[in-house]
């Protein structure tokens, strides 16, 4: 994209003392002619560049414009790669490192000792989501509004969307956007979008709210479980909800409090368990398992 390479050429300029148009349309890979485009266009926004003909010229940055690179330090450096590494992960390709080392040639030598910070954002959806992220960064970029069919607790219907926002929150991705149906600002799970696609529509923006990402908002609580764990899975307790969300009981078992979204995910979640939890609370929630652990067991008399 040209902001990309705008950025680009402005950091080539700002670490070496002169480059030629030839070698910065090498580096980026278009022609000559965008090239001259691009300076012009970065002489328009008040960078003084300068440009001299024959031997020995070329193309540089005024002198007292420049900024040392050594501003950023290898820990800053082993930062920033690390934060586009993981979006490579999710992307499916390798545009984010490709752009760090425009934005800083020669940073793989900048950046002293072994990576120590390496993030994955990919999934098991890794095929089906790094084609949904690249269509609706495109609608975003383009105003364009997107529309898919979406599937939740409530059934599937299909929307369309002003897109804004793009979240990594919980393991999950999400958009937030202006639905045409809610006429209202929401945020919509990824992995539970398909027939993605951007339509002919285009939107001209409206003063967007920043995403309500609490975790009240993403996962809103309502039903208060109380259960009985054995210790042996105290393991999956801290994993998924941490130490405080248990009492050490006299026997050993953990007296789990918590609360869940709605009481199919609960009733799912607590099933994951079999016979290391005993539910106490809510009720209908007890009985509900009551009646399929019956159940099962007449399948399997």
């Amino acid at each position: 994209m040209k902001i990309d390479r705008l950025i680009g050429i402005l950091a080539v300029l700002l670490k070496q003392d002169r480059v030629t148009a030839p070698e910065l349309a090498e580096r980026f890979e278009v022609s000559k002619r965008t090239i001259n485009r691009d300076i012009e266009a970065l002489c328009r926004a008040g960078i003084p560049i300068m440009t001299t003909q024959g031997s020995g010229g070329g193309i540089r940055i005024m002198d007292g414009y420049r900024v040392d690179r050594t501003l950023l330090t290898s820990k800053d450096m082993q930062m920033i790669l690390a934060g586009l590494r993981s979006l490579d992960s999710v992307s499916g390709n390798c545009y984010y490192a490709q752009l760090m080392e425009k934005l800083m040639p020669g940073s793989s030598n900048f950046v002293s000792g072994r990576d120590y910070i390496l993030i994955d954002l990919s999934s098991w959806y890794k095929d089906s989501l790094a084609p949904k992220l690249e269509l609706i960064q495109e609608a975003i970029t383009r105003k364009r509004l997107v529309s898919f069919m979406y599937y939740s607790p409530r059934g599937e219907r299909r929307r369309t969307i002003e897109p804004y926002y793009l979240v990594f929150r919980w393991s999950s991705w999400y958009l937030w956007g202006w639905c045409s149906l809610r006429q209202d600002f929401r945020l919509f799970k990824l992995n539970r979008m398909e027939q993605v696609e951007i339509t002919e529509g285009v939107f001209e923006g409206r003063e967007v709210p920043y995403p309500e990402l609490s975790d009240e908002k993403i996962f809103p609580g309502g039903i208060k479980i109380e259960a009985l764990f054995q210790k042996d899975m105290k393991w999956r307790l801290v994993e998924e909800f941490g130490m405080g969300c248990f009492t050490e009981q006299p026997d050993g078992r953990l007296l789990f409090h918590g609360d869940y979204t709605d009481k199919d995910n609960a009733v799912s979640w607590l099933l994951t368990f079999g016979d290391k939890v005993e539910v106490l609370k809510p009720v209908e929630i007890r009985r509900e398992i009551e009646g399929i652990a019956t159940n099962m067991h007449k399948l399997y008399l």
